[in-house]
């Protein structure tokens, strides 16, 4: 009897021998740099998921709001830094007197941007206009009715672009100084107060710490008290010494004719009423060729292509975006992009996205289920740039054109098939 029991407990020891150990979890990654840019890091919770850059399941045609939920969509890689850009953003004036400002201190304009713009790790805009309580604006005074404009936010609207997503403005711009010095030292003076890095006048960067690696943006404008997009060669001294600093370069730049009849990118300098907007080819080619990693464009208040130029994205103008009041949102003027941008660890441009939106009177972003300004950059693109234009698919999803000389041989070939240079 007592035979038998030990013969069984020893089967039963060897049988326990032989079971798998129990898995453990694998350390948890680190988490990401927080928004703010401090080295603080967030945990998952706490952190708004990156929308996606690329179709997936739940993309709507129009590129909208809709995106993939975290349990189905892979983390951006910690290499990739992604960008949400916009162009102009003004939430309304209290100039002049009588002016009427949106409610709740223009929350509710960009409510319906605000989830990508707070997913992305830096979300980009140009601000038209100062950020100032009182002062004096001479810009108008023997300007006919109708034919000039002074604007003039209230300084808590600072407060409204942090809640809403924005971590840089640029202030490099035609109505920057419409209420002289003193509107641009309270526009910085606010924007810092509300955690706003900005960039506009000589020697003004907006400097930030995202994922572990040093951002600058630097905006440029042709108007007074900003840095020059016309002095080319001073412009690529600013952003070569900008990238012996920084591990990416961006170049804002408010430049170009304005209006319904100005979308294409015209080859050459640009005037409008008599005043030298820029050669905006040649200004975007050399600040790639002096280091910057991205450059987009503002200021013709309507959107123009987009090209890869030596494996970088220009984004030559994103238009209107938020813009309350007395602006035209007629036609083209009224569609307003979102483009999101992903890059590599060496400024390359990975992928984008376009998302589309409109403006109506008074103003403000609304998703746009046509997706009409897809389509517009599209075509603009493959108009202005040929071969180098962005590639956009129905979603809104962009992507560099081809190498040239995969682009010209038959579809098919052998050679195209092998993937030979």
């Amino acid at each position: 009897m007592h035979r038998k029991i030990a013969v069984a407990a020893a089967a039963l020891l060897a049988a326990c021998a032989h079971v798998a150990p129990t898995a453990t979890s694998a350390p948890p990654l680190t988490p990401p740099l927080s928004p703010a840019g401090t080295g603080e890091r967030e945990t998952n919770s706490t952190r708004p998921p990156t929308p996606p850059l690329t179709p997936g399941a739940g993309d709507s045609p129009a590129g909208t709001l809709e995106r993939e939920t975290n349990s189905t969509r892979p983390p951006t890689p910690a290499a990739e830094i992604t960008f949400a850009l916009v162009g102009d953003v003004m939430l309304g004036s209290t100039f002049p007197e009588g002016s009427v400002l949106p409610p709740d201190e223009g929350r509710g304009l960009l409510a319906a941007a605000a989830p990508l713009l707070s997913a992305a790790d830096v979300a980009v805009g140009n601000l038209e206009g100062p950020m100032l309580e009182g002062g004096t604006s001479t810009k108008c005074a023997r300007a006919k009715p109708g034919h000039c404009y002074a604007f003039r936010m209230p300084t808590a609207y600072a407060a409204t672009l942090r809640a809403a997503g924005f971590r840089a403005m640029s202030v490099a711009n035609n109505h920057a100084g419409d209420f002289g010095a003193a509107g641009r030292a309270s526009t910085r003076a606010a924007l810092d107060a509300a955690g706003v890095a900005h960039s506009g006048e000589p020697g003004d960067v907006a400097r930030l710490e995202v994922r572990g690696r040093k951002v600058a943006l630097v905006a440029f404008a042709t108007s007074e008290a900003t840095n020059d997009l016309r002095d080319l060669a001073a412009a690529r001294r600013v952003v070569e010494g900008l990238a012996a600093g920084a591990d990416l370069v961006v170049v804002s730049f408010h430049g170009g004719a304005e209006g319904a009849a100005h979308q294409h990118v015209p080859e050459g300098p640009e005037e409008f009423y008599g005043e030298p907007r820029g050669d905006l080819r040649a200004f975007a080619h050399a600040m790639i060729d002096a280091g910057a990693a991205l450059v987009f464009g503002h200021g013709p208040h309507v959107a123009r292509g987009m090209e890869i130029y030596r494996g970088r994205l220009v984004a030559y103008s994103l238009g209107n975006f938020a813009t309350w009041g007395s602006f035209n949102l007629q036609g083209p003027n009224a569609l307003a992009p979102l483009l999101t941008v992903r890059l590599g660890p060496g400024g390359a441009f990975l992928g984008g996205r376009i998302h589309a939106f409109r403006q109506e009177k008074p103003g403000g972003p609304r998703p746009d289920p046509s997706g009409e300004v897809i389509r517009r950059l599209r075509d603009l693109s493959r108009e202005d740039f040929g071969a180098a234009a962005v590639q956009v698919a129905g979603d809104g999803t962009v992507s560099a054109p081809p190498p040239p000389a995969a682009a010209q041989r038959p579809a098919g070939s052998s050679m195209a098939a092998r993937g030979s240079p």
